[in-house]
């Protein structure tokens, strides 16, 4: 057998979420087998990628995707096979999915065995979420085997009773056992009665269409709940994890919390720190149906200061990939609407020309778009450029202006939020687990090359970080 790599990216600018440095990329049998100073003489190779110029990054992780995903009566359009593809082209090279039970007779292990048999097409990596909606004897057991099979999180919502809501009482006793298993808890945190209440009154005034989105989820009523979540994590020692969180203020609890010790982390989502409210004033309201809904441009500007200051530990798309058709159903009742926005394949250059634009560096945008998703959910060998690490990698140009053609995308649907919109920083290279799945060429279908990715337990991962990593972390606190 040759010792010759496999594949070797000659003078990189590699960009890790702790600093940069000049080096030669040595590939070998899907993993980075060494970086080699740039002064130096690079090492021949089977394939030979010159990235003069350009950045390179680890490949993106997405904390929060919803693939194939079955809600009430809809059902997202896409599968395995056209999210992984699409994320790939928006340089991520590992999704993490949800098996969130369809209805009340799918149980949360049923639902993560179902994913886990969809995900056998995936053209990128793809590790799981749990979710639980409602508390039995079986519970605990269910959650032991999930742990088993390398899923290590559980989602709950705290609102949308009476399909995926969880009460208080079942999230408090999964904190506990996500606790005993050295699991993570994820959160949908939005009060249910408050959004119930105010969304009554909307439809009692007859201002329940998507035009009112925005002011039927009120911003208390992701607060509220962060608040009483964090307490409940308080009292139970369970580390905690908000999803999409889209106020300040939701962001400043996390970051109290972490002040008195709490294992806490906030994710917010491209959307929510570039788009206003104003949208559902807007000729096509509908490509902005979402829960949380898109905040006020003060609540935006402050949301996206605080991601540039490292407030926000991750930036994932929570990716849900209906089209217009479904979105244009009921437009005139927010209740009767899919929810939900493709966004896997511009989670990069979103985030990138956002945080940018605000004075955030390159490593900080490797943070929230690679690094710290992998390291906050445990996933072994991902999110950083580094001997031992799987090679996955992205080389791109930040100075690289692109125009979203949402229909001209990947995603398997006819519209993205940021149409129109004039972003910076695009992959040109993207290499996941050591095949060039995307170059100037176009797009090298790896198969179903994508592996299923087993977790490593939430504090059995943060105690194996490395020094330097512990400290970059710890200064978000």
């Amino acid at each position: 057998m040759s010792n010759q790599p496999d594949l070797v990216i000659t003078n990189a600018t590699v960009v890790n979420a702790l600093g940069r440095q000049e080096a030669h990329i040595v590939i070998r049998e899907g993993r980075i087998t060494a970086l080699v100073d740039a002064a130096e003489a690079a090492p021949d190779a089977a394939r030979t990628i010159d990235a003069s110029g350009k950045l390179v990054i680890p490949g993106g992780v997405d904390g929060h995707c919803h693939v194939a995903q079955v809600t009430g009566r809809f059902r997202t359009l896409d599968d395995y096979r056209t999210t992984s593809t699409a994320a790939l082209w928006g340089g991520t090279t590992t999704i993490i999915d949800f098996g969130i039970p369809r209805d009340a007779q799918e149980t949360p292990l049923a639902a993560v065995l179902h994913k886990k048999e969809l995900a056998t097409e995936s053209r990128c990596d793809v590790a799981l979420h749990g979710a639980v909606i409602s508390w039995d004897e079986t519970v605990p057991w269910q959650l032991e085997q999930l742990a088993a099979e390398g899923v290590r999180s559980v989602k709950m919502y705290t609102t949308n009773r009476g399909t995926t809501m969880a009460d208080g009482g079942t999230i408090l006793k999964v904190m506990r056992e996500m606790v005993r298993l050295d699991g993570l808890t994820y959160i949908h945190a939005e009060h249910d009665a408050i959004i119930a209440d105010c969304t009554e009154q909307h439809a009692q005034d007859g201002r329940i269409g998507i035009g009112h989105l925005h002011r039927t989820r009120p911003e208390l009523a992701e607060e509220v709940s962060v608040k009483e979540t964090l307490a409940m994590a308080e009292y139970t020692t369970a580390p905690v994890y908000f999803v999409h969180q889209s106020t300040p203020g939701a962001v400043d609890l996390v970051t109290e919390a972490r002040r008195r010790g709490l294992e806490a982390y906030s994710e917010t989502c491209p959307h929510y720190v570039t788009l206003a409210d104003s949208v559902y004033g807007s000729k096509f309201p509908e490509w902005f149906a979402c829960c949380p809904p898109m905040r006020n441009a003060e609540t935006v500007a402050a949301l996206k200061s605080r991601l540039a200051a490292g407030a926000i530990h991750t930036m994932s798309s929570d990716h849900s990939c209906y089209d217009l058709s479904q979105k244009r159903e009921r437009t005139d009742d927010v209740r009767a609407m899919p929810h939900g926005l493709p966004g896997v394949e511009t989670r990069m250059p979103v985030t990138f020309t956002t945080m940018t634009s605000s004075g955030a560096s390159v490593e900080d945008f490797v943070e929230v778009f690679s690094a710290g998703p992998a390291r906050i959910n445990a996933v072994p060998g991902k999110g950083r450029i580094a001997e031992g690490f799987d090679a996955d990698l992205v080389i791109f140009d930040p100075a690289e202006e692109r125009t979203v053609d949402g229909p001209a995308l990947h995603m398997g649907t006819d519209f993205s939020p940021f149409d129109g919109h004039a972003l910076t920083g695009w992959p040109a290279v993207v290499i996941s687990n050591g095949r060039v799945v995307l170059d100037a060429e176009g797009f090298h279908d790896p198969g179903a090359a994508g592996r299923f990715i087993t977790r490593n337990g939430f504090r059995q991962h943060q105690s194996a970080i490395p020094a330097a990593a512990a400290h970059a972390a710890a200064a978000t606190l």
